[in-house]
């Protein structure tokens, strides 16, 4: 965990990662899940499978528990700490795609993470991303949404950089650890357990690789499964290359 991702992957053919990417490579394996070194596991992507021609950077997503009973997504949660505007276009497209094809939600809602509803609100980067996201074709956009909208029904899929995205992330897991250790437990926020999901694709690459929390359960490792063969099912891989081609 503590070496360098590039170095490790060059240095070390046998290690796990750099065996499970060949064999991914050379399609001998349909999925690739890991719960080793996330930098190691992103470079490898990057230098083996590669990313989907079109797609400025790839990212990875964390699964948002809705208070209505159904799910969401957010986008980017760690990858790319900072974004242009054409990228979190991106990112829009990929979590649509994502939360159609494996969540099943028709049409998804897509909002942009920001500290007001208003255009005009926000940093330089996001009024030019919403400048561009209004009116298109490409993604059923909704506008701003604001931090107290994550969990309620209002969007589906809600865009922004990796920084805020990891913070975000982070703080809903430090909230369930908390309510875990006062002993309390409650139907909606027992979802907010990592395990439950076990771990996240990486999206606009080349083939189907998961990430998972380095301290993963045998449960968080037996629904990365599940998810690793929902992903495959559904050709989500395949989708992003259409709409990217």
């Amino acid at each position: 965990m503590g070496e360098h991702p590039t170095k490790a992957l060059a240095q070390k053919p046998q290690s796990s990662i750099s065996v499970g990417y060949k064999l991914l490579k050379e399609n001998e394996i349909d999925c690739f899940a890991s719960a080793g070194n996330t930098g190691a596991m992103l470079v490898g992507a990057m230098f083996s499978v590669k990313a989907v021609p079109g797609v400025i950077r790839p990212c990875i997503t964390s699964v948002l528990p809705k208070l209505n009973g159904g799910y969401g997504i957010i986008l980017d949660v760690g990858t790319n700490a900072d974004c242009k505007p054409d990228v979190l276009y991106q990112f829009a497209i990929l979590g649509s795609i994502f939360a159609k094809e494996v969540y099943k939600i028709d049409n998804p809602k897509v909002g942009l993470l920001n500290i007001g509803e208003e255009p005009e609100k926000g940093n330089l980067v996001v009024q030019a991303t919403h400048a561009m996201m209004n009116g298109t074709k490409d993604f059923n956009f909704i506008g701003n949404v604001e931090g107290l909208d994550v969990f309620n029904d209002n969007a589906d899929v809600i865009v922004c950089e990796g920084f805020t995205g990891n913070v975000l992330l982070k703080t809903a897991e430090a909230f369930y650890s908390m309510i875990k250790s006062r002993n309390r437990s409650d139907d909606y926020f027992d979802k907010f357990n990592y395990e439950l999901y076990g771990g996240t694709p990486i999206l606009g690459i080349n083939s189907n690789v998961l990430i998972a929390h380095g301290k993963s359960s045998a449960l968080a490792f037996k629904n990365m499964l599940v998810l690793s063969k929902d992903i495959v099912e559904a050709n989500l891989n395949e989708k992003i290359k259409t709409i990217f081609h």
